[in-house]
């Protein structure tokens, strides 16, 4: 195949594109500027590195996150067999190790004999094919092409967990346990009574942020799936008890109670040396995380390898611009893929990626288009960012069951109910697959 397809950016979203190219045969210029330039919030050398959290959500088939990894690994994914081979206990989540993650995908890509790898900041959009996955990060030279392509972006802020060292946790104070006893006991629990969880609240609501940084404009708002725990805090005494802190679920083993709140640690390595706290994303000054998150039991002497950290994202708005197979209205030779859509977390960043190769190398080889099935994730996904009846409204939107159309009956029990929207949701791709045939995709 003569025509080769440039790919912008070598992130979860841009390696899923450069993949997906090479399966069927067309060769790929992947363009990424590390190392010789790292973003703000970018530091390992590697491709489709994990900047907030290690985990990839939960890995059963009748949870949104299950059910959109299934799909993609049906559509030919890279990166959901990667995060496999190299996942850490996490209970119902599949966690990964994320620099070996990052070392396993940055290999399958630069072995593969389709697939050029050009080392360096892009500062002009390259003639041809074009899938741009530049991250939400994205600034300079390249960020006046997507304005000047796109218009203006909008701004959001997301943040990172701390992560500590397993070593120096208290033992005595800590347990391992899941929520509901589902799963393997692979999360750490640090249970606070009243009095500790009060006292953890007014240091916590009281703290120093750090200011945002030049290249972070205004106004300060903030995705609610990444929420700095410091902001959610402000929204009420007991907000984290119904959310990152929540008991149910949890039995104190010392007690035989349910603690008043919990704080939830997961491992993060292989090795299960180092350990994030859930939900726990911050813009706390670094002095002032380890003085307010060593008020939680367990953590009084914990030496974290890792303070959170805040950066800002842009999304442009997709449903004015693209088509459900990611390219642009204006100009159908140019895509774009990952959280600039407007799609939010890892593998939903990673399943557009997969989506907009595998759309682009269907079209250049002249082969049926593939429609995914509005019953399924990925269908439902790529409805939401192509919808224009969003475009005054648009906001990041992760997998949830919620966006998929309803089955028509009433069941009460959640895990049921979810069960049946996974089954049909797999039945249907399946069947869309079958038709265009197994051996065009």
């Amino acid at each position: 195949m003569s025509v080769t397809v440039n790919v912008i950016g070598a992130g979860l979203a841009g390696c899923e594109a450069a993949w997906a190219l090479a399966r069927y045969g067309i060769n790929v210029r992947l363009y990424e500027m590390k190392p010789q330039k790292f973003s703000p919030a970018h530091k390992y050398k590697g491709f489709a590195e994990l900047v907030c959290s290690n985990s990839l959500k939960a890995a059963r088939l009748e949870s949104a996150a299950g059910l959109l990894k299934t799909e993609m690994e049906m559509l030919g994914s890279l990166t959901v067999p990667c995060a496999k081979e190299n996942s850490v206990e996490a209970g119902g989540a599949l966690a990964v190790d994320r620099e070996k993650f990052s070392d396993a995908v940055t290999e399958k890509i630069r072995t593969n004999p389709l697939i050029e790898v050009i080392e360096g900041e892009v500062t002009e959009l390259p003639e041809g094919i074009t899938i741009i996955a530049t991250g939400p990060l994205t600034n300079g030279a390249m960020a006046e092409i997507i304005k000047n392509l796109c218009g203006e972006g909008l701004s959001f802020y997301d943040a990172a967990a701390p992560i500590v060292t397993y070593e120096s946790l208290d033992k005595e104070k800590v347990f391992f346990a899941s929520r509901y006893d589902r799963g393997d006991a692979d999360y750490i629990n640090c249970p606070m009574n009243k009095e500790e969880y009060l006292a953890f609240y007014e240091a916590l609501i009281s703290a120093e942020r750090v200011q945002l940084k030049d290249f972070e404009t205004h106004p300060f708002s903030v995705y609610e799936g990444c929420m700095p725990i410091e902001v959610l805090a402000t929204r009420g005494v007991d907000t984290m008890r119904f959310g990152p802190m929540k008991p149910v679920g949890i039995t104190d083993v010392r007690t035989g109670k349910r603690p008043y709140a919990v704080v939830q640690l997961r491992r993060e390595n292989k090795e299960a040396t180092l350990f994030n706290l859930v939900g726990f994303q911050t813009n706390l000054k670094f002095g002032e995380q380890k003085r307010v998150f060593s008020m939680i039991p367990g953590l009084e002497n914990a030496e974290f390898m890792r303070y959170g950290v805040m950066h800002r994202n842009t999304f442009i708005n997709s449903p004015e611009l693209l088509n459900c197979d990611f390219s642009m209205r204006s100009n159908e030779n140019i895509y774009f893929a990952g959280q600039i859509t407007g799609v939010e977390g890892y593998m939903e960043s990673a399943a557009s990626g997969l989506i907009a190769g595998t759309a682009a190398a269907r079209k250049i080889l002249g082969l049926e288009k593939i429609n995914l099935p509005r019953e399924t994730m990925l269908g439902a996904l790529t409805a939401y960012i192509s919808d224009t009846f969003n475009s005054g409204k648009f906001q990041p939107m992760g997998a949830n069951m919620g966006i998929l159309p309803d089955i028509g009956e009433r069941i009460r029990d959640k895990k049921e109910k979810y069960g049946v929207y996974a089954n049909r949701a797999v039945a249907a791709l399946r069947e869309e697959l079958d038709r265009i045939g197994k051996d065009n995709c």
